[in-house]
C-alpha cells in the first residue's frame, strides 16, 4: 500500500492496526497495548478490509493483493478470514466485524479512526470522533546538529527507541515511527503537525556530538496550545554509545510518563468522564506520599469506578491506591482497605489476565498482605511489559527487602533513581537505600540517605523511625528521641509504642528479621522505645 496516501495507524473497537511494521494490538483498558499473534497474510487482508471500511472487497481483489502472481486456492483466503475473526470477535455476542457477502467477498463494518501519514497535508487528519486521543503523542525525528552525517544514525536511534518506550505508557497513543519520519528535515510547526496527526503532544529534540561528549536536548510541546510543557538537556561522555542511547531514551520516557499524565489531569473538562478521573487520580499519586494525597487519589479513582463499574483501569488504580494507603500506614481501616483492594485486583486479572496494571495491582495487594515472594512474581511480570516502570522497580525492591535477597534492593533503587532522579516519590527510593544501609550496619551511609528521605517526605512516619534507630546506634540519643517522637505523632496507630508492638507489624524471611533485631530494634531501644 502507498504509505504516502493511506493511514499508518487505524483504530477500531479497542484494536490498533499499525501497518508500518507495528502489527495488530488489542488496547488494554487504561494499560499498555497487547500485541496479538497474527500472520503476515492475515495482517494484509485486515489492512485492506479496514482501509475500505463499509465497502465490499471481492475475493479476487483480496487474493491478488495478498498473493500477487501466485495461483492459490480460495480456501487460503477463508483460512485468513477465520483467523481474523477468532482474534477480533472474541467475547462478542453480536455479529462479526467482518461480514461475508455470499459468493462475492467481505465487508469490514466496525467504526474506524485514522491518523494520516501525509507530511505537509492541508487536511487535518483528526480522529473521526472529532477529538484527539488522551496521552496522544508523536516523536519527531531528532535533529543531528553535527556536520558529520555519520552521526545521524544516533539521532535516528534515539527517536526510534523513544517511540517504542513511550508506547509502553499506560493508556498512551503513539504515532508510528514510519509516520513520524515523514516529517524529517521539514520545518517544524508543532500546531500543524498535531492537527495533521490528531495528537495532543509533540516531542522534538536534537543531538550534538563534540569530541568525547554528546548533548541531547528534548522538549515536550502541547500541540493544541503550541506551548512548551517540559524541556531537559543531557550531556554525557560518549563511551558506549549503545548504553548512552538506552540511558537517555529511558530517562526521557520515564519523565514524560509523569509529565503527560499531569498535563492531561490539569486540563479543564466540563463533564469529566471516567478517564478524566483516572488521570487526575494518577496525578495525585505523583505527589509526595501523605495521608492527604492517598485519600485524594482514592476518591478520584472511586469516582471513575462509579461512572464505569466495569472499568478494569479504575479497578487496578483503586486497588493500588488502597494498598498504598495501607503500606504507608496512612489509614485506620487497613483490613477493610486490603479486602476491597484484593477483590478489585482479582476482578481485573480475571477480565484482563495479561494486563500489566492488573499484575502490578495484585503485587501491591500481596505486599500489603506481607506475601512478599508472591508479590515479587507479580512485579516481575509487570516489568516485562514496561522496563521503565519506576514504581514497579521500587515495589520489587521493597518486596525483596523482606523476602530477600536484600543485596538486590540498592541496585533496584539506583536503577529507579537513574530513570527518574526527580520523581515525585524519590523520597521512597532514598528511604529504601538508607534502610538497607542500616540493616547492613553501615550507619554513616544510612544517615545520609535517610536524611534525604526525611527532606523529601517529612510526613512519613516509617522514615522517621528508621532515622531514629540510625541515630540511636550512632549515639545521637537526643536526635534519636526527637525522630522517634515525630514517628509516633505521624503514625495512625500505636506501632511505635514498643518493640513488641512494632514487631507485630513487620514480617520477612528469618535472615531479614535477624538483621532488624540487630540494627533497627537495637537502635530504637537506644532512642528510648520500651520493650513492651
Amino acid at each position: 500500500m502507498d504509505a504516502g496516501t493511506t493511514a499508518d495507524i487505524l483504530l477500531f473497537e479497542g484494536f490498533r492496526l499499525d501497518r508500518c511494521g507495528g502489527g495488530l494490538f488489542r488496547q488494554l483498558e487504561g494499560g499498555a497495548s497487547e500485541r496479538l499473534a497474527i500472520g503476515s497474510r492475515a495482517l494484509e487482508v485486515l489492512g485492506m478490509l479496514v482501509d475500505r471500511r463499509g465497502e465490499l472487497v471481492t475475493k479476487a481483489v483480496l487474493m491478488e493483493a495478498v498473493w500477487p502472481g501466485i495461483v492459490v486456492e480460495e480456501n487460503n483466503l477463508a483460512v485468513q478470514i477465520s483467523a481474523l475473526r477468532r482474534l477480533l470477535d472474541r467475547g462478542r455476542p453480536e455479529r462479526s466485524y467482518i461480514q461475508t457477502v455470499p459468493g462475492r467477498g467481505y465487508r469490514f463494518v466496525a467504526s474506524v479512526t485514522r491518523a494520516e501519514a501525509v507530511a505537509g497535508s492541508d487536511v487535518a487528519a483528526r480522529p473521526q470522533s472529532g477529538g484527539r486521543p488522551r496521552l496522544s503523542i508523536v516523536v519527531l525525528p531528532f535533529s543531528n546538529l553535527n556536520d558529520d552525517p555519520e552521526q545521524q544514525y544516533f539521532a535516528d536511534a534515539v527517536t526510534e527507541d523513544l517511540t517504542t518506550d513511550l508506547s509502553r505508557i499506560a493508556g498512551s497513543f503513539v504515532i508510528s515511527r514510519n509516520t513520524a519520519f515523514t516529517y524529517k528535515d521539514n520545518p517544524v510547526d508543532t500546531k500543524r503537525i498535531g492537527a495533521e496527526l490528531g495528537v495532543r503532544y509533540v516531542l522534538e529534540g536534537s543531538v550534538r556530538r563534540t569530541g568525547s561528549q554528546v548533548r541531547v536536548n528534548a522538549q515536550l510541546i502541547d500541540a493544541e496550545a503550541d506551548a512548551h510543557l517540559w524541556a531537559e538537556r543531557f550531556v554525557r561522555d560518549t563511551g558506549d554509545l549503545f548504553s548512552l542511547q538506552d540511558e537517555i531514551t529511558r530517562r526521557i520516557a520515564t519523565t514524560l510518563n509523569i509529565e503527560l499524565v499531569n498535563a492531561e489531569a490539569a486540563r479543564s473538562v466540563e463533564r469529566p468522564e471516567p478517564l478524566d478521573y483516572i488521570l487526575r487520580g494518577r496525578a495525585a499519586t505523583n505527589a509526595s506520599p501523605s495521608r492527604e494525597s492517598r485519600i485524594k487519589a482514592i476518591e478520584l479513582f472511586e469516582r471513575a469506578l462509579a461512572l464505569d463499574p466495569h472499568s478494569v483501569a479504575a479497578r487496578c488504580y483503586l486497588a493500588t491506591a488502597l494498598s498504598a494507603q495501607v503500606l504507608d500506614n496512612f489509614t485506620d481501616s487497613a483490613a477493610a482497605a486490603i479486602e476491597r483492594a484484593e477483590l478489585l485486583a482479582g476482578q481485573a486479572l480475571t477480565t484482563w489476565p495479561r494486563s500489566p496494571l492488573a499484575h502490578y495491582a495484585k503485587g501491591q495487594v500481596l505486599r500489603a498482605q506481607r506475601r512478599h515472594n508472591e508479590a515479587i512474581l507479580e512485579y516481575e511480570i509487570a516489568l516485562t511489559f514496561d522496563r521503565n516502570w519506576v514504581r514497579a522497580l521500587h515495589a520489587l525492591g521493597q518486596s525483596k527487602l523482606f523476602a530477600g535477597p536484600i543485596e538486590d534492593v540498592i541496585p533496584l533503587m539506583e536503577q529507579a533513581l537513574r530513570l527518574s532522579p526527580c520523581d515525585p516519590v524519590v523520597g521512597m527510593f532514598y528511604f529504601q537505600i538508607g534502610r538497607v544501609h542500616l540493616l547492613q550496619s553501615r550507619t554513616d551511609e544510612a544517615v545520609i540517605w535517610l536524611e534525604k528521605a526525611v527532606s523529601a517526605m517529612p510526613a512519613h512516619p516509617a522514615v522517621r523511625a528508621f532515622l531514629a534507630a540510625t541515630y540511636g546506634l550512632n549515639d545521637g540519643t537526643k536526635r534519636a528521641a526527637a525522630e522517634l517522637a515525630e514517628a509516633r505523632r505521624l503514625s495512625g496507630d500505636d506501632r511505635y509504642s514498643s518493640i513488641a508492638r512494632l514487631r507485630s507489624f513487620n514480617s520477612g524471611a528469618p535472615k531479614v528479621r535477624a538483621l532488624h533485631e540487630a540494627t533497627y530494634y537495637a537502635g530504637l531501644r537506644s532512642a528510648g522505645m520500651p520493650e513492651d
